[in-house]
């Protein structure tokens, strides 16, 4: 038996780092994003050879074991045997599976747009499928959140995971003891056209490591750091404004606020922007972009600009003189999906 997924990526507008705890333990954390054409895929084939094996075809690395209960996680493919563990332990009794599952994502590692929590609802999903697990899509993103945060020890957000699953435009509400309400924005069409003509994606080239990010952030948090915490208080505060300027097609409303959100965000850590960054940044603004940021945690990865869609073009020639990459995409309203080929 073979069965597919995907799962699309997501692009970080507003609040990001508000997902964070302790941040949303104590004061609640409010993120608005959106997910694009770009997505995490997994194959699982069913064997009957009693062997584990996984392979990430765009990271080029392969793990191979005789099928057991539990997988041990030694820094190698760890969230493709976490979710497998968590999987065999919770729904198949320690029963083990014999399986192949195949990976790869439209993005790398560090871009920003989610895609190692993306990764894990894709094969999350690919699961579900195979074994008609019982989970909705809130299930799908707690479990993923879990494995990924709790069983493999990664630091990082919650929102990637809610995103990937639900898709669509997302306005996302954080509290303390993992309550989560994702609240699905009903935009209208013509204002997500205008966002996809307004909305420059580049690519940096440099992957960042957002884990060291987030544990300054996190550490800053705990130590009631005040300009970190006011500038979260700012990006939570601006993601409520940026939901209503996005609902009403307030679009330069919207990319002041993106503006100001990256500001604000830039005092959450100090490795959240670099000379790099700024320079990119600067060249975006001077040729004619209205404002823009670094989607995901900061560091690297991708970043995106808002311009007047007669001025687009203009801006995309002088990003492709520098060394990354201009990316085409388009939003897309569907969440993470799993069928038998």
């Amino acid at each position: 038996m073979i069965i597919r997924s995907k799962a699309p990526l997501r692009l970080g507008l507003a609040g990001g780092g508000t997902d964070v705890s302790p941040y949303c333990d104590e004061f609640g954390g409010y993120v608005l994003n959106a997910t694009l054409d770009m997505y995490a895929y997994c194959t699982i084939e069913t064997t009957n050879v009693h062997t584990v094996s996984f392979f990430a075809a765009d990271r080029d690395e392969y793990f191979e074991s005789k099928a057991c209960e539990q997988l041990v996680l030694d820094g190698h493919l760890d969230l493709h045997k976490g979710i497998y563990n968590r999987i065999v332990r919770e729904f198949n009794h320690f029963t083990p599976l014999s399986l192949k599952i195949t990976t790869y994502s439209d993005a790398p590692a560090g871009s920003g747009l989610g895609s190692s929590s993306t990764m894990v609802v894709a094969i999350i999903q690919a699961y579900v499928e195979w074994l008609n697990l019982p989970l909705g899509e809130y299930d799908i993103a707690h479990l993923a959140y879990e494995i990924e945060r709790v069983d493999v020890g990664l630091n990082g957000g919650r929102q990637d995971q809610y995103a990937a699953t639900f898709g669509g435009f997302n306005f996302i509400e954080f509290y303390s003891e993992d309550r989560v309400i994702v609240n699905p924005l009903r935009i209208k069409s013509w204002v997500v056209n205008e966002l996809e003509n307004s909305i420059v994606l580049y690519y940096t080239g440099a992957s960042r490591e957002s884990a060291n990010i987030i544990n300054e952030q996190v550490k800053n948090a705990e130590n009631k750091n005040e300009k970190s915490l006011q500038a979260m208080h700012e990006l939570k505060a601006d993601a409520l404004i940026m939901k209503e300027a996005i609902l009403k097609g307030e679009l330069q409303k919207f990319a002041e606020f993106l503006g100001k959100s990256w500001e604000a965000k830039k005092r959450m850590a100090s490795s959240i922007s670099n000379h790099d960054i700024d320079h990119i940044y600067d060249i975006a603004m001077e040729a004619g972009a209205y404002a823009g940021k670094v989607s995901g945690a900061g560091g690297g990865g991708f970043m995106i600009f808002m311009v007047d869609p007669v001025r687009r073009l203009q801006l995309i020639k002088e990003l492709k003189r520098l060394p990354g990459e201009v990316i085409n995409f388009h939003f897309t309203s569907v969440g993470a999906e799993g069928w038998k080929a």
